[in-house]
């Protein structure tokens, strides 16, 4: 008998089995995420409930196992080598959790759908297990910090200091070997604020460079940045994390050892250490000199955090930077402002040395 000629029983049972084994991977994802990554004995505990209510929901839908089989064909499905644009990229943790925990609401909103055709009671069943899921979500991913990476090279993006236009700017910047650029605009509307946002990070990602955006969270969620780095007056990082809920880094600035260790202790994944010296991008009050950076990196609870020392940074200052253990910097005129912007990134880059060189006494 052709598939065609099938009883449509088969069809429904053949939804509802590719439907339940999505969701039960989804849960065992997200089950080994909570005990292995975050910790957490809770989320683990609930989640590996929901994958059991999941499987008894199932039987009782489905309880003739070799009908099941039978509806099963792997061979056959027609979406079984389509791919969807960016499916095997996952770049953190907490991206193979957003992409399992939607798996596993449109599995269970398939299941509670089709349910309906045969039982009411268990598509209502599946019903509650996809709003158990939805409150799984954020304290499961919320746990998920990013590892916090050390970038060497980070220049910050601003178009009214650059020689060239920005888009060349940023291109030759990551071409010269920067592994972090910063989109800092303060006067654009929202709308071109996260097109430039969503035109960075998509440039960026092929190269695998990282975004940061200045101040704003929600532009770095919508443009799939990587980090937000928040100054004085933004969001504090606490709020920052909850609107992020795990998808981003979150940067600060401090100018103080102290300002450093408030930042640290509120969750902070990286700092920003200066001003180290006198700039023309951004006049500050006072200049905290590489005697914060010093102080910072002998620091026994902030030695290891991830640190760009910014302010009036050029490749000799990188160099004077460099001897005392500076691991980042971050600049902008340096380079958007130079004639040749790759070359200026791979001078600051000579000069802060290789990555593994060790701290000066």
């Amino acid at each position: 008998m052709g598939r065609r000629d099938r009883p449509r029983l088969d069809a429904t049972l053949r939804v509802l089995d590719a439907s339940a084994n999505r969701a039960g991977e989804a849960m065992r994802v997200l089950e080994d995420l909570a005990r292995f990554a975050t910790d957490d004995a809770s989320v683990a505990e609930r989640l590996k409930a929901l994958r059991h209510e999941l499987r008894e929901a199932c039987d009782a839908l489905m309880p003739d196992p070799i009908a099941r089989l039978d509806a099963r064909d792997v061979e056959g499905d027609v979406g079984r080598l389509t791919r969807g644009s960016g499916e095997y990229e996952r770049r953190h943790l907490h991206d193979v959790a957003m992409a399992a925990t939607q798996r596993l609401a449109e599995s269970l909103r398939t299941l509670e759908e089709v349910a309906k055709t045969i039982d009411p009671h268990t598509a209502e069943r599946f019903e509650r297990m996809r709003y158990q899921a939805y409150t799984i979500q954020p304290d499961l991913i919320g746990g998920l910090r990013h590892e916090s990476p050390q970038w060497r090279l980070c220049v910050l993006i601003t178009e009214s200091l650059c020689r060239k236009p920005w888009q060349d700017v940023a291109l030759a910047a990551m071409d010269g070997g920067a592994d972090c650029l910063q989109l800092r605009e303060k006067n654009l509307d929202d709308r071109a604020l996260l097109q430039r946002a969503a035109w960075l990070t998509s440039e960026a990602s092929r190269r695998g460079v990282d975004v940061v955006v200045n101040d704003r969270v929600d532009i770095a969620l919508l443009s799939d940045a990587d980090a937000a780095h928040l100054g004085p007056t933004d969001l504090d990082v606490a709020s920052a994390r909850r609107v992020a809920q795990g998808r981003l880094l979150v940067g600060v600035s401090t100018s103080s050892l102290e300002a450093a260790h408030a930042a640290v202790a509120a969750g902070a994944d990286t700092i920003g250490v200066g001003a180290m010296y006198a700039s023309t991008t951004k006049r500050k009050p006072s200049i905290a000199g590489p005697a914060l950076l010093r102080a910072v990196l002998d620091d026994p609870v902030l030695a290891g955090v991830p640190h760009l020392a910014i302010g009036g940074i050029t490749p000799e200052r990188a160099a004077e930077l460099a001897a005392i253990g500076c691991r980042g910097v971050a600049v902008s005129s340096c380079v958007c402002d130079a004639k040749d912007p790759a070359g200026a990134c791979r001078a600051l880059l000579d000069a802060l040395g290789p990555v593994d060189s060790p701290h000066a006494d």
